[in-house]
Parts: C-alpha cells; structure tokens; sequence
C-alpha cells in the first residue's frame, strides 16, 4: 500500500525492513498480512529443539491510535497545570520561549527519523505541555475566559474534521497532500522569521492585533484545520500498510502537533477581539 506522505513512506520502508529481517504481523495462519506457514511441527522450525523464532509484531489499529492520543493529551494537561502553578508570572516568557525551542528541535527529530520513539514523543508531550500552560496563563491574565473558550473552538474544530473526514466531504487526494505540506512547510517559515524578528524588536504586524495579523490568525487556523486531514490520512494508510503497532505514537504525535497549533492560534485570534479591559 503507498502512501503519498513522505513521513509515512519511510516509515512504511522502516515497517518493510523489521518484516524482511523475520517480523511480521500476528495473527491466523494463511490470513493476508500475516505469516504464511503451516503450524510447527516435530522435526520443523518452532517445534521443540529449534530455536524460536522472531517474535510477531501486532500491527497497529485506530485503538491505538485513539489511545495514544488521549494519553499525550493528558500528559500535555498534567505538564500545562504544573507550568500554569509554578512558573512565576515574570518568567513566563523564558517558558515560551525555551519550550518552543525545544518542542521545534523534538518535533523535526520525531518528524524526520525513520524510527518510532514513543520516549521522543512523551518527551515532545511534556515540552508542549510546559509551552501550552505558560500562553494559556499569559493570555487568561489578560483576558478572564478566553482559553476556556479556545480550548472548546479548538476540540469543535478537530471533532467536525474527524466528522467531514469519515463523511468524505474532504478527500486527502495526492495534490491536497502536496500542497498541505508546501503551505505548512510556507507558514512555518514565515512563523521562523517572524519570531526571531521579534526578538530583535521587529515587528512585522503579524502578531500585533491588526488587520494583517488578523487575517494571518485565519489563514493558520485554516491551515492548522485541513492539518487534521492528513493526519486522519496516516493513521488510515498506517492501519492498511500493516504497520507496527509502536508506529501509532507517531500518528498520535502528528494530531497533537495539529491541536496544540490550533489551540495555540484560537487563542491569539479571540485576543484580537478581546479588545483591553
């Protein structure tokens, strides 16, 4: 089964290589996908006196999926609590800042390596966790209510996607794939620029509450909306190719990206029209 996302590809290619060197998929003997011999048998490989042979690998499956999920989202809420109680208001921004950093270097690891690192990924929760709690507590201290009203946007957004996803309304055809990563990769850039502008005291308007910031804020939750898609796309390729079942942290780690950006961006837009108290 190929796939048109580069990330998943490789670790399609990875998936290839573990069933190569003797691992496969466990389940009924003859079912397509799994191993394709008899039983063992006395005098045969696996019967009594051979040596074992390589352990079967459950392939991985929505569960999985949605269980991963749900688990870096609580360590992402444990780490966002501790970071909202204990960082001091004066250092919130050190927290940003460093966290940012930090969840950037994790997330081009975990994106980029051919290998699925659930350690890599808790880490990459934790660090989020610590950036989440330190905006959310900035943005609340100047505007009572407002993350409570960017948390319930950002989960309406993610369950109605999930909902067009599963209807067909929007496809992850191979061109939507293409162009979703080109303008991400375009937006990330911009954000790059924009944020090490800003701390030589720059400013470009796109964070300052004008109209072009504005309409930058749209244009990312946009963005960070269809982001959804592709990442619903994973995790049905990833259940199809057959892919181990350790692989769902990474599919689980791509719908975190996407919320803690969404998040992050409902947050920013509502504080345009929050207006100063």
């Amino acid at each position: 089964m190929k796939t048109s996302n580069p990330v998943l590809a490789r670790l399609g290619q990875a998936a290839e290589r573990e069933r190569a060197a003797g691992y496969a998929p466990s389940g009924p003997y003859g079912q397509p996908g799994y191993p394709q011999q008899a039983p063992p048998q006395a005098g045969y490989p696996g019967a009594p006196g051979f040596p074992s042979a390589p352990p079967a690998v459950t392939p991985m499956s929505i569960d999985d999926v949605v269980v991963k999920t749900v688990t870096l989202l609580a360590i992402v809420g444990v780490a966002a609590a501790a970071a909202w109680a204990l960082v001091p208001d004066e250092l919130l921004g050190v927290a940003w800042i460093g966290a940012a950093i930090v969840g950037l270097v994790l997330g081009l690891i975990i994106s980029f390596s051919r290998m699925a690192n659930p350690a890599l990924v808790v880490a990459y929760a934790v660090v989020e966790g610590v950036l989440v709690g330190a905006v959310s507590k900035f943005f609340e201290s100047l505007y009572d209510g407002i993350v409570l009203q960017a948390a319930t946007a950002t989960f309406g957004v993610f369950f109605v996607m999930a909902m067009l996803y599963r209807a067909r309304v929007i496809r992850a055809t191979p061109k939507f794939v293409k162009g979703m990563i080109a303008v991400m990769a375009g937006l990330f850039a911009v954000m790059l620029i924009n944020l090490v502008l800003a701390l030589f005291g720059v400013n470009t308007g796109l964070r300052d509450g004008s109209p072009l910031a504005i309409g930058f804020s749209i244009v990312c939750i946009v963005v960070a909306s269809l982001s959804f898609i592709l990442s619903f796309k994973e995790v049905e390729d990833g259940v199809r190719m057959g892919l181990p079942q350790r692989y769902s942290w990474v599919a689980a780690f791509g719908i975190l990206v996407s919320l803690i950006w969404l998040y992050i961006e409902m947050l920013r837009l509502l504080s345009y029209f929050q207006g100063d108290d």
